[in-house]
């Protein structure tokens, strides 16, 4: 007789019922080594093996080696959570209905939505816990794995993508004259044709800050002082504007310095990859690229942010999928299990991917490309799960 014939109670109509417990001690196992295996398999092919090259070709200090391992794990325990909730539900619920413990179930008046409910439940669990590393620990963990690592090459400084066209515009709330409300204007324009890593070149910029007075910087070159916060200019000139717009001035300099925000360098610089920003940082970093109008830095960015919001529920669909799946009559062994997760887990992950690069391309919304793999999962999940109720 099935083991689950003693808790045939109405107690397993109720929340968090003897059944729910029981449900629990089976999955939490599987999930358990489900997160150690994927994640394992995960940094194993894309960490180690690249330190072990560093660790024989550049002469990388084994504790440093051992370090970089370390803070990349929280990186791939995040993309562990979902496959092992996958693995978790699917393996459970296969095996109890192998032996028939979910027909005895059915036979005491516990519809299937109310089984597969407390894997949901504890979908939503890991779900927040995914949340959790996403957005507090992975980040952090593989900025400070890129520094250390860049600290152990002799490669201190941080990495720096050369830009062209840094263009930031720098605008003013002024009352109107009718005194009907605010209004937006233009206080300052920051233009640069290039910028190298250390300085930028071919500048101009037009500066209304001050009123009654308006001049215009142009600059062969120019960088930032960060010990005086100022702006070190060289081989210019600078046009001194009267409110009547004529010329009051005209002063060319070989060095000259002017206290302007530094803004524009941060937008020309980029500290983090998209992998080390969590959502808060992403946003800041989005507010930075549309100022610089590269349209396609900017989907990129908003493809990436909604994805980090979505990645986490698919916890929920994978718990649901594998639940309706594993409820199915049928008698497979934990092999064809497995064997069944990897397939739905490389299928989903190729689609997102696809997705992902449509909204960037444009062809997607941003929101559409990150989240239309959920709602998928989510369709293909109850169509499972009311095919295997009505029979």
């Amino acid at each position: 007789m099935p083991k689950f014939q003693s808790f045939y109670t109405i107690n397993s109509l109720l929340p968090f019922s003897i059944m729910d417990r029981y449900l629990a001690r089976e999955l939490l196992p599987t999930f358990l080594f489900g997160v150690g295996a994927f994640a394992s398999i995960g940094v194993t092919i894309d960490s180690m093996f690249e330190l072990i090259r560093k660790i024989v070709e550049s002469g990388l200090p084994i504790s440093i080696a051992v370090q970089v391992f370390t803070l990349t794990m929280p990186e791939f325990i995040v993309l562990a959570f979902p496959m092992s909730t996958l693995l978790a539900t699917l393996m459970t619920y296969s095996r109890l209905s192998s032996d028939s413990e979910l027909v005895a179930l059915r036979g005491c008046g516990v519809s299937v939505y109310r089984m597969v409910l407390t894997a949901v439940m504890l979908s939503l669990v890991v779900t927040g816990m995914t949340f959790v590393f996403n957005e507090h620990l992975a980040p952090a963990s593989k900025y400070r794995a890129t520094q250390i690592l860049n600290a152990a090459l002799k490669s201190e400084t941080p990495t720096i993508v050369k830009r062209q066209n840094i263009f930031y515009p720098e605008y003013q709330k002024v009352k109107k004259k009718d005194g009907s409300g605010n209004r937006k204007i233009l206080t300052r324009l920051f233009y640069a044709d290039e910028f190298d890593g250390k300085e930028m070149k071919g500048l101009t910029i037009i500066d209304r800050s001050t009123e009654g007075l308006s001049q215009i910087v142009v600059s062969e070159s120019g960088e930032w002082n960060p010990s005086q916060n100022v702006w070190n200019f060289h081989n210019g000139t600078i046009y001194l504007v009267a409110p009547d717009r004529s010329y009051r001035n005209i002063l060319r300099f070989e060095h000259q310095q002017i206290k302007l925000p530094r803004t524009a360098l941060d937008l020309a610089q980029k500290s983090r990859d998209y992998g080390e920003m969590n959502i808060s940082q992403a946003l800041e970093q989005l507010e930075v690229e549309r100022l610089g109008g590269d349209e396609q830095k900017i989907r990129k960015l908003q493809v990436r942010i909604q994805q980090k919001i979505s990645l986490p529920f698919v916890c929920v669909v994978f718990g649901l999928v594998g639940a309706a799946m594993g409820t199915v009559p049928q008698r497979t062994g934990k092999g064809t299990s497995f064997g069944i997760s990897v397939i739905v887990i490389f299928s989903y992950y190729l689609l997102w991917f696809i997705t992902g690069a449509l909204g960037e391309a444009g062809i997607f919304s941003p929101l559409v490309a990150a989240w239309m793999c959920n709602f998928l999962g989510f369709g293909v999940g109850f169509l499972l799960l009311r095919r295997v109720a009505q029979k």
